[in-house]
């Protein structure tokens, strides 16, 4: 399919809808695909992505680019955007009522404000331990939840944001000083926040909290995807984006993978349920061990990526989800691994 085939439109709450130029696809596709972009990035980071997807499944998706929070509107906090996003969302399926199906994908911050949505758009089964009574999001049943280079593990851990090396000193005075630049979003990045009194709002979303279901819409999804840069991302360790720890980070240097040249390791987690082992809750370590294994509670696929052979390795952690035909191709067969392996 040509890109003469790809028609979009302004949405009515903001942002992009994408779709096929083809009356005959666009009655039957009835998944909404929404794409959400990572701190100072914009719905223009998922053009090529919602193009592909398009292409590639004309009559399947509808692909909505998510505007609501783009630039510096990315620095009011991950609980605000996700406000505006479930907002933008239900316009969104309001404005398309054949729409049946939800996935999202997500880039960077991107990820934890669509983990926020889904929170307060999930409605549980209407009818408990009834096969023909599913849970929803906004509505719809959900399917992909896939996440690209996100801090699921927040920030403040050791080598979590690799431009600062992994010195202590430096981490310390980021924990700091983040909130002058990042605003709101760096305090929930670094779980500085105790707002009111709570817990920081990264912990919140381990579980069920006030009028947010935040783990139920997580689970609800029918897979739950992490894809994470193993190297020269120097914005999100490759930890806390594939919510692991160290000793579970896997060996990936002799990969070959000639389909998909930039994928190095994939692996299926199954959903396991026991009490973090922590010593002090002030310690980093013992907070991102609570945060892996509340996230872990739920089964995940994670797929690791590597551009350490590609010319535009050093902006791995935006490669991974951009491709700018007059700049690199490296991305395209990360977006076609995604697109591939999408359940409809």
């Amino acid at each position: 399919m040509e890109n003469r085939d790809i028609c979009s439109s302004e949405a009515a709450a903001g942002g992009e809808n994408i779709f096929s130029c083809h009356e005959s696809d666009v009655s039957t596709a009835d998944h909404l695909v929404v794409m959400v972009n990572g701190i100072l990035g914009s719905s223009a980071d998922w053009k090529f992505g919602a193009e592909q997807f398009v292409k590639s499944l004309p009559d399947k998706v509808f692909v909505h680019r998510s505007e609501k929070n783009a630039s510096s509107q990315t620095l009011d906090g991950v609980d605000v955007m996700g406000e505006r996003l479930s907002e933008e969302v239900l316009e969104v399926i309001k404005q398309k009522p054949n729409l049946r199906k939800i996935s999202f994908v997500a880039h960077s911050v991107g990820g934890l404000v669509a983990r926020y949505t889904i929170g307060r758009l999930y409605r549980p089964p209407s009818v408990k331990d009834s096969e023909d009574s599913k849970a929803t999001i906004g509505g719809l049943i959900p399917v992909n939840f896939i996440t690209v280079a996100t801090p699921h593990l927040g920030s403040r851990g050791n080598k979590q944001v690799p431009f600062l090396f992994g010195v202590s000193a430096l981490e310390k005075v980021a924990v700091a000083i983040i909130h002058w630049i990042f605003r709101r979003t760096g305090r929930h990045l670094f779980l500085t926040d105790n707002e009111e009194g709570k817990p920081p709002l990264l912990k919140r979303m381990l579980e069920d909290y006030d009028d947010c279901y935040f783990m139920s819409a997580l689970r609800s999804f029918q897979r739950r995807v992490t894809y994470a840069n193993v190297g020269y991302d120097h914005i999100v360790g490759w930890r806390t984006s594939s919510i692991r720890r160290n000793i579970e980070l896997p060996k990936w240097e002799d990969s070959v993978n000639e389909k998909y040249p930039h994928v190095v390791y994939e692996e299926r987690c199954k959903a396991y349920d026991f009490e973090p082992d922590l010593t002090s809750g002030d310690n980093s370590d013992d907070v991102e061990e609570e945060l892996v294994t509340g996230l872990s509670r739920v089964s995940w696929e994670k797929v690791d990526v590597s551009f350490h052979n590609s010319r535009s390795r050093f902006s791995a952690h935006s490669v991974i989800q951009v491709k700018d035909d007059n700049l690199h191709t490296d991305g395209a067969d990360v977006i076609q691994h995604m697109i591939d392996h999408f359940c409809l």
